[in-house]
């Protein structure tokens, strides 16, 4: 199985009527984590990282390299199809290194931008990414961000989403409909119906950002209105940080360090946390219906 284009996970998940989440990894126990979890479910897998929260100057002097090289190996290594994704890339610049490191799929973060400004920028990654024959996922519309209170959504327009979907080339359309970004509480109710109105006239599958705050019992209703991408994040790293901490709560004073952190033995604190978010993923990979699809011809 092992690397597949985003294009053929997501066609196959609007066909079949699941969700398949990409769980936004930052290092390599995330990546790894994504992948196990998607292998013990046997669930397709979309494994990748993004700009959104990243140290610019990290990404800048060898970051995307770096995850995207990790990412790469384990998706070519995978026992379930898995595709290679660079979310919410700040530059052109940047895309471009994401799709020579190895990504088979790339994002700008451009819904900022006035809708035909969007669209320009769109193109120009449309074009970057055909040489490589990697997919591109836009958003059109605006999600809030709960870390600040003073941003506001921007409803996704089923006209605006045909238009744009057709003159651009996208494979994949994110859509604002209701989901907020780094929701740590609480839920975030959905649009279903401006978002059946959506898939009722854009002929390529839609994605949820802000994952975090979607129900996940919500997210098989929307696989039904066209959703076959969940972007989730920040819980994952709420689960890392609390198994972390109770990893370090049971040390011993004066640890074998080795055995402690980065052996990856039982009593790695790091691979402690890491399994909090291979089991958080699991039960994700569920509750979205792509648990047991990675096997489905």
């Amino acid at each position: 199985m092992s690397l597949s284009p985003l294009r053929d996970l997501l066609s196959a998940a609007v066909a079949g009527g699941y969700a398949i989440g990409y769980f936004e990894a930052w290092d390599q126990y995330s990546l790894e984590a994504c992948l196990e979890a998607a292998e013990a479910t046997r669930s397709p897998a979309i494994l990748g990282f993004g700009a959104a929260v990243a140290d610019q100057a990290w990404l800048e002097r060898w970051g995307i390299e770096e995850l995207a090289g990790l990412a790469r190996r384990l998706a070519e290594a995978a026992s379930v199809p898995a595709a290679v994704l660079f979310n919410e890339a700040r530059t052109i610049g940047q895309i471009r290194r994401g799709l020579d490191a190895g990504c088979t799929a790339v994002m700008l973060d451009s819904s900022k931008f006035p809708l035909e400004e969007n669209l320009a920028w769109t193109r120009k990654v449309v074009s970057m990414a055909r040489p490589f024959d990697a997919d591109v996922e836009v958003e059109l519309g605006h999600l809030p961000d709960a870390r600040d209170p003073s941003e506001r959504a921007s409803m996704t327009d089923p006209e605006e989403a045909e238009r744009f979907v057709r003159q651009s080339g996208v494979q994949a359309l994110a859509v604002s409909v209701g989901s907020v970004h780094s929701l740590a509480a609480g839920g975030a109710p959905l649009d279903l119906e401006r978002l059946a109105a959506i898939h009722a006239v854009v002929p390529v599958p839609l994605v949820l950002h802000g994952g975090t705050g979607i129900p996940p019992q919500l997210v098989p209703k929307a696989a039904a209105r066209g959703v076959a991408k969940v972007n989730y994040g920040m819980k994952m790293k709420l689960a890392y940080l609390d198994g972390m901490r109770t990893a370090l709560a049971g040390a011993p004073p004066n640890p074998d360090v080795h055995a402690l952190v980065g052996g990856r033995h039982q009593t790695d604190v790091l691979g402690r946390a890491q399994a909090r978010v291979r089991e958080l993923l699991v039960s994700l990979m569920r509750a979205y219906g792509s648990a047991g699809r990675a096997d489905t011809p």
